[in-house]
């Protein structure tokens, strides 16, 4: 079973005080085509609002990959099962959740795809191979990988989960 993620959040009491919101550890919400996602935070803008102590994922649920808003962010953790045993999205699964994929792509290996985003992808645990059209590179834990609107899939060959941390940034399409 996935672990759970704890999410600490802070705020401003009504004397603009800082105060911790919430401490919670977050549901680990397998989607059916896709590796485990803890959703973490999303913005809707840049600059991102720091008014009020609402929270806009207070489920850990995240259905799109990118940003739903022009200038918006997303933060997750995805955990990824080793290939053989993982049960990879569909191209039109991946299209729901706003992901850009190709056929020739697609062949190569079923998570090819990308956003129109900047993406951190941080190496929390295990190992993972960042594939790319022309290259590929195998990412240990504490490795860091800034993703720029580039076709991309995420291929676990080990035999243990791989854990990422991304934040997703809106970014101009190519």
């Amino acid at each position: 079973m996935a672990r759970q993620v704890r999410r600490i959040v802070t705020g401003h009491n009504s004397q603009g005080r800082s105060i911790i919101v919430s401490d919670q550890l977050m549901p680990a919400n397998p989607a059916p085509d896709a590796p485990m996602r803890a959703g973490l935070w999303i913005t809707d803008r840049a600059p991102a609002s720091n008014r009020g102590n609402e929270d806009p994922v207070p489920d850990g649920v995240i259905e799109k990959t990118p940003p739903q808003h022009r200038g918006g962010s997303v933060f997750r953790i995805v955990e990824f099962p080793p290939d053989k045993s993982r049960q990879p999205a569909t191209p039109e699964e991946m299209k729901k959740r706003d992901m850009e994929v190709t056929p020739e792509r697609t062949a190569i290996h079923p998570g090819f795809h990308r956003t129109n985003t900047v993406d951190y992808a941080i190496c929390l645990e295990g190992e993972i191979w960042a594939m790319l059209d022309e290259a590929e590179t195998l990412m240990r834990a504490g490795d860091v990988m800034i993703q720029r609107g580039t076709y991309h899939a995420w291929s676990n060959r080990s035999d243990r989960p791989a854990v990422m941390a991304f934040v997703l940034i809106d970014a101009e399409p190519i």
